[in-house]
């Protein structure tokens, strides 16, 4: 938490509640997200860019029929809260949440570090860090569809390993 800069406008936010129900109609569990009221942000001033690739379908198609036809094991993994995971280049700053108790000023602020669910550049900032970390990781990105990440290696006995996000 910080005061608020001269000529800064922080974003609003809101908590927003969620009840996940069993299949057989039984509460499972409650939800409860932090989520930033992007459509307040200002383009050049909170964000520059939002463009995120999103997997091509004819690409899933194409996995799909390599694996069956060559008989690949497939895998498929889901990164939970996988926005919350992107580091933030831009300076935000956000209201603070409703119902916090804390003692503060009327000017303090939270000065976001990492990205939050309906930050505009949110899809933008978490396919960077995947893509960083895959190609940290000896993938090679495509450059027919972004999205797709494959690598070779012989010595385990797999001649690809397809990774596809999106």
């Amino acid at each position: 938490m910080v005061a608020l800069p001269n000529g800064k406008k922080p974003v609003g936010c809101k908590w927003v509640y969620t009840i996940k129900y069993k299949t057989d109609g039984s509460i499972e569990k409650y939800k409860v997200r932090l989520v930033v009221e992007g459509f307040t942000q200002t383009y050049g001033v909170d964000y520059m860019e939002t463009f995120a690739p999103v997997a091509k379908i004819n690409t899933a198609r194409m996995i799909l029929s390599l694996a069956a036809n060559y008989d690949w094991n497939l895998q498929q993994f889901d990164v939970k809260n996988a926005f919350l995971h992107g580091v933030i280049e831009e300076e935000i700053y956000m209201e603070l949440p409703p119902g916090y108790g804390g003692k503060t000023t009327a000017s303090t602020v939270c000065k976001l570090k990492k990205i939050l669910y309906g930050l505009k550049q949110s899809p933008r900032v978490w396919f960077g860090r995947f893509s960083k970390v895959m190609i940290g990781l000896g993938f090679k990105q495509s450059q027919g569809d972004h999205t797709l990440f494959n690598k070779h290696s012989k010595s385990r006995g797999v001649t690809m390993v397809v990774v596809l996000c999106g």
